[in-house]
């Protein structure tokens, strides 16, 4: 028997030595790298058999099964891992750096075909580690092994403190180990051929693939985290036949993908701001949204401005106008006004009966008329009814907010909107996040970010600016409860054949008429300047004291306010008095001095 402590003597150079011609291998470890295959090429290529067991299970059909289990927070997965090794382990990496993985899986792919067999434990029963090498002339034993790696092997370092294997030549130790190989190799319950599985996992290392499946490969495992978090409850019930709609049939692609996400977003956070441009359809993409929960038979309540009501009730009426009849919307309309009314009718619906707490779905347009929650001791806003009303109470409700302006002055207006999706209880919406700050606090600091990119010089106050400075938190709780795209967007990311080029707003022509055509008249830039000249002295009186006398006269009118009780404005005395202005013309003594509080005895100022 003889060490080696993979330093001073490498277990591949030892391999090296034993292998010879025609001799069989046989490993049982936990992985097998390719790059392992490549150290020991030269070698590997004489033998005349390897035989391989997988220790722990890896590339068992039944085991795929597992994928379909949610572990969403392991962050390391032994089977996933043990698989992935067969391309390189994670020690192996400056290895893969020289790009030769392609040419390696070719040779090893063609190597296995033709002398390797490859079986795994199906079983979860633990299993030691080792290697023999039998040959005709002498039979070796390695043990423990934990990997055919290069690290194993000894030529690349990796994390364990010591990697010391056994080297046994004596007969009856070695015949006890290939005996005990053969019985296990020999055991089809327990272990199952997947030498296949490993020849194709290996071809599609070296084989052609289109750009297409590049591309999709890569956004799987950028993404693979967020489609973990998708499941049928959250996602549109197609069952519900929403998509043989008129109104579905209507929408153009992206209008379709914003309903969806829309559903979406309103099973996940109960609330969603569609904030599209103007003229991207959000009318139509939110009667969809309406059409799909009316097919779930929930109650849905439409809010909107009295000038946008016959807009709507357009849609859920019996009129030739009515192009979604077929789909036969059966929603309520009320006005933002009528939040505030406890009696009279408004399109029908008597308002000293309505049932606001049995709303399934509210739809606010114009939703940034809520942005201000000002309370009031002496009655209830509109804002505070629709929280307390028609959110809060009763059922369950879903809010929809259409707005094409969701943020007008301060960050405050569309915290105040999303409240009234998680009900003025920001814990309900920061906890279905992955941010570790509440709701108030990503507005707080993303207010003051706002606050000094205002004060920035105006060559410095880019979009870009204040983009790369606010926290990724903001644009996280953004993204969770918001849909909002531009036109710019739609022909960038959509297929606009269908849709057509959007029109161009031209600029404005200005045209200056003026306001005569005789010469003998002022056009209006001379009008403007005569104005300019006129001081209008009679109206600003103060002007005609002295400076000596405005102390003497803030004094009086100091003293007359003690001894009057500050008398109201008309109570106080006023006196004509001769007063020669300033470089001016005299006034006429009709003409009264007003607004000289204080001074009730005035004389005449001379110049």
């Amino acid at each position: 028997m003889r060490i080696i402590d993979n330093i001073n003597s490498l277990l591949g150079d030892d391999l090296k030595t034993s292998i010879q011609a025609k001799t069989r291998l046989k490993i049982a470890a936990s992985c097998f790298s390719i790059y392992a295959y490549e150290a020991l090429k030269s070698e590997l290529v004489k033998i005349e058999s390897l035989k391989f067991i997988f220790t722990a299970p890896t590339f068992v059909p039944n085991e795929v099964t597992d994928k379909l289990r949610k572990e969403r927070r392991e962050f390391f997965i032994p089977k996933a891992d043990r698989e992935r090794s067969l391309y390189g382990s994670q020690f192996e990496i400056q290895i893969r750096n020289k790009l030769t993985q392609r040419a390696i899986a070719r040779e090893c792919a063609e190597w296995m075909r033709r002398k390797a067999k490859f079986r795994s434990n199906k079983t979860r029963s633990p299993m030691q580690q080792f290697a023999c090498i039998q040959g005709s002339e002498q039979e070796v034993a390695y043990m423990p092994l934990d990997g055919f790696t290069t690290v194993d092997l000894g030529y690349q370092r990796g994390n364990a403190v010591s990697n010391i294997v056994n080297r046994l030549d004596e007969s009856t130790f070695t015949a006890t180990y290939l005996q005990l190989f053969d019985q296990i190799w020999s055991d089809p319950d327990k272990f199952e051929d997947v030498t296949d599985a490993i020849c194709d996992h290996i071809a599609s290392v070296y084989q052609e693939n289109s750009p297409e499946r590049i591309y999709f490969l890569m956004l799987y495992n950028i993404f693979s985290e967020f489609l973990d978090d998708i499941d049928e409850d959250v996602l549109p019930n197609d069952r519900t036949g929403y998509q043989d709609t008129l109104v579905w049939n209507k929408l153009f692609n992206f209008q379709r993908d914003a309903a969806v996400g829309i559903i979406n977003k309103l099973e996940t956070y109960n609330g969603c701001i569609l904030a599209d441009s103007v003229g991207l359809g959000k009318t139509f993409t939110a009667l969809a949204v309406v059409k799909y929960y009316e097919l779930r038979n929930r109650s849905v309540l439409v809010l909107c401005p009295k000038k946008l009501t016959d807009n709507w009730l357009n849609y859920n009426s019996n009129l030739t106008t009515n192009i979604f009849a077929k789909d036969r919307f059966n929603y309520d309309v009320l006005c933002h006004t009528d939040l505030s009314r406890t009696s009279g009718e408004s399109f029908g619906i008597p308002l000293n009966r309505v049932n606001w707490g049995n709303y399934d779905l509210v739809v606010i347009d114009e939703s940034h008329n809520f942005r201000n929650n000002d309370a009031f001791k002496v009655r209830e806003t509109r804002y505070q009814k629709l929280m307390n009303k028609v959110i809060r109470e009763g059922v369950k409700t879903k809010v929809l907010m259409l707005s094409a302006t969701p943020v007008n002055n301060r960050f405050n207006d569309l915290r105040n909107q999303l409240a009234l999706a998680y009900e003025g209880e920001s814990d309900n919406l920061s906890k279905k996040l992955r941010s570790q700050r509440s709701v108030e606090e990503v507005f707080r600091r993303a207010q003051a970010v706002f606050n000094q990119w205002s004060k920035l010089p105006m060559e410095k106050r880019t979009a870009k600016a204040i983009l790369d400075t606010l926290d990724f938190d903001f644009f996280e709780l953004l993204d969770s409860v918001t849909i909002a795209r531009s036109r710019k967007h739609i022909q960038t990311f959509y297929d606009t054949k269908d849709i057509g080029h959007f029109p161009e707003r031209r600029k404005p022509i200005s045209f200056r008429c003026p306001l005569t055509h005789r010469d003998d008249v002022l056009d209006f830039n001379g009008i403007f300047a005569q104005l300019s000249l006129l001081k209008l002295a009679i109206h600003a009186p103060i002007s005609y004291i002295l400076p000596s006398r405005l102390k003497k006269g803030e004094s009086g009118r100091a003293g007359e306010k003690a001894r009057t009780g500050n008398r109201a404005d008309g109570k106080q005395d006023q006196e004509r008095k001769t007063v020669q202005p300033q470089g001016g013309a005299k006034l006429r003594p009709t003409q009264t001095i007003r607004g000289l509080r204080g001074f009730t005895q005035m004389k005449a100022i001379k110049i």
